[in-house]
């Protein structure tokens, strides 16, 4: 009886199937000719990369080599080789034409090591492709202070202590700075533990790409429970898809320090290296090696921070929804000190990423911030100082000022600064005392003066001096045969507050701005740079010393020249854009 059920059903089935053809419910199944063979297979090798670096503590560990085959027609075989020598041998395929694999390989020493992997279809054509990556000994820190290194290269594993981070959410990799980037999600973050942080001082440093949706996000945080921002650090972003500001926000244990920061391009698609500095003195906010932003700062108090979330707010700073971060992240640093400037670029230096200072202004021919030397920027030349100048230790933008001393100026070669038209612009601090000094000063030697110079033929010579209860200031400019004299205008020495200085030499006139509006304009003739070989900051002396301009014990910040006259619209722009 059962045989019969059984030959029963399949008549019924092998019906059913006939009359589905029938109907044309089902395709019919046509031999499809595979083809001429035109291309050789294709190989992608997922991991490892070039370049990629394997750092554990062990002397000898595992790899796992992450690749994929395609064939137009069919491959035929597969082959892996390390150092020379074969790993992995494959002829026998599920998919005639895609092979996916991962191929373990167990006792990869210290070293550079070649990998290569040759694949052939039936008909004999073949590809090959190789990388080369290194198994390197244990990670060193390198510099002072530092206890914390995540480079990101495809994980998350902090090379210092060797432990990974938690990853919450789904988090990815793509290309970055040295090898690969952390690439922000929404909901994701990394998280690692606080018991790292055993100082008061802190420094971070890495490198970024911001992506601007959402409108603000967590950066680094470092926060307790609840909405309490007298313990930990909170570095952040808010704006839009045209700026992002980035803040930082101390918790000093009974009170909170904030640092608003300062703006970068959102739109630029550009790296851009961000570091913060916390200190019993200051907090200090750098892009590109360069401080940006600084405040009174404060010892931190950690009490109550059990993590550290990078890429976002979450869990303990969401409040203000500074959430998750889906922009780019490379080269994480932590320190258990403040870093200075000079430190801090020498981490960018490390990793080949130290960008030169790119002109912000049309003409811009020379720039000195004075933060904490006497660099142009530009040229990437130091200025000759002579005596003993110093620093502010205030200023109006970043962290310094240049504050004079007696018998001290700063020297600077004229090449490239000697341009039919000229401009210099700068902020200034007063101090009256003595009555009468030079600012700037590119003159010729004078060869009857040689302790008293005096010569004005050529060149300019930007000064001050006593004007009853104010100080002027003037501008005479050599002509070749003759000079041009501009009295500027005044100040009154007690006010105790940074001024906004420009002067401008076109070929027709001479202008003096003070804090960004006209105070005089001259009709004169072409500048003559005969014999001007240095330009003094700070100082007549040595080429203007015969009326006794020589060093101002003032304060100046952010000094600007152009090979053009500027506008009085342009001298007002660049003025504000330091406020």
């Amino acid at each position: 009886m059962k045989t019969a059920y059984n030959k029963l059903f399949i008549f019924a089935l092998a019906l059913l199937v006939f009359n589905a053809c029938d109907q044309e419910y089902i395709d019919d199944i046509s031999k499809v000719e595979p083809g001429p063979d035109e291309s050789a297979p294709q190989i992608t090798l997922n991991y490892p990369k070039e370049g990629t670096r394997i750092q554990v503590t062990e002397p000898e560990t595992t790899i796992t080599i992450d690749f994929e085959v395609t064939d137009d027609i069919e491959i035929g075989t597969v082959k892996v080789l390390l150092d020379g020598a074969e790993i992995g041998s494959f002829s026998e395929f599920i998919d005639y034409r895609r092979f996916l694999h991962e191929l373990t390989y167990e006792g990869l020493g210290n070293g550079e090591h070649i990998l290569k992997i040759t694949a052939t279809d039936l008909d004999g054509k073949s590809t090959e492709t190789s990388v080369t990556f290194e198994k390197v000994p244990p990670y060193e820190p390198k510099f002072d202070g530092e206890i914390f290194y995540m480079p990101f290269n495809g994980d998350l594993m902090e090379l210092i202590s060797q432990k990974m981070g938690t990853k919450v959410g789904d988090p990815g990799f793509v290309d970055g700075i040295s090898l690969e980037a952390y690439k922000g999600a929404e909901n994701a973050y990394v998280s690692y533990p606080t018991d790292i942080l055993n100082t008061g001082a802190f420094t971070a440093a890495f490198w970024y790409k911001v992506n601007p949706v959402p409108g603000k996000a967590g950066v680094i945080s470092i926060s307790p429970e609840g909405e309490d921002r007298t313990k930990g650090l909170r570095f952040f972003r808010e704006g839009d898809e045209v700026s992002q500001r980035f803040k930082l926000n101390v918790g000093t244990g009974t009170a909170e320090v904030w640092n608003n920061g300062d703006v970068i391009d959102a739109s630029s698609d550009q790296w851009i290296h961000i570091a913060f500095t916390v200190s019993e003195a200051s907090t200090i906010i750098y892009f590109n090696g360069e401080p940006v932003s600084s405040t009174e700062g404060g010892i931190i108090d950690w009490t109550g921070c059990e993590g550290i979330s990078i890429a976002s707010g979450a869990p303990n700073f969401a409040y203000w929804d500074h959430g998750s971060d889906m922009s780019l992240y490379d080269e994480l640093r932590i320190f258990n000190k403040a870093l200075s400037q000079e430190e801090l670029q020498q981490v960018m230096a490390d990793e080949g990423q130290v960008p030169p200072y790119e002109p912000q202004y049309e003409n811009e021919i020379f720039y000195m911030p004075f933060d904490g030397n006497y660099e142009e920027k530009i040229s990437e030349t130091m200025a000759a100082e002579v005596g003993t100048p110093g620093f502010a230790g205030e200023s109006v933008k970043g962290i310094n000022a240049y504050a004079g001393a007696t018998g001290s100026y700063l020297t600077y070669p004229t090449d490239g600064l000697t341009a039919n038209e000229f401009s210099a612009a700068f902020w200034y601090k007063l101090n009256a005392v003595p009555d009468r000094a030079g600012i700037l000063v590119a003159g010729p030697r004078d060869p009857d003066n040689p302790d008293a110079q005096i010569l004005r033929t050529s060149g300019f010579r930007f000064f001050r001096e006593a004007d009853g209860t104010m100080q002027r200031f003037k501008l005479n400019i050599g002509t070749g045969d003759g000079e041009v004299w501009n009295d500027g205008g005044t100040l009154d020495p007690t006010l105790n507050e940074w001024v906004h200085l420009a002067f401008t030499i076109s070929e027709s006139q001479t202008v003096v701005y003070i804090n960004g509006v006209e105070a005089a304009a001259v009709a004169s003739s072409p500048i003559d740079w005969t014999g001007c070989d240095i330009m003094s900051i700070m100082s007549g002396a040595p080429r203007f010393s015969g009326w006794d301009h020589l060093s101002d014990l003032s304060y100046m910040d952010e000094l600007y020249l152009f090979d053009k006259a500027l506008s009085a619209e342009e001298v007002e722009s660049l003025m504000n854009d330091a406020l």
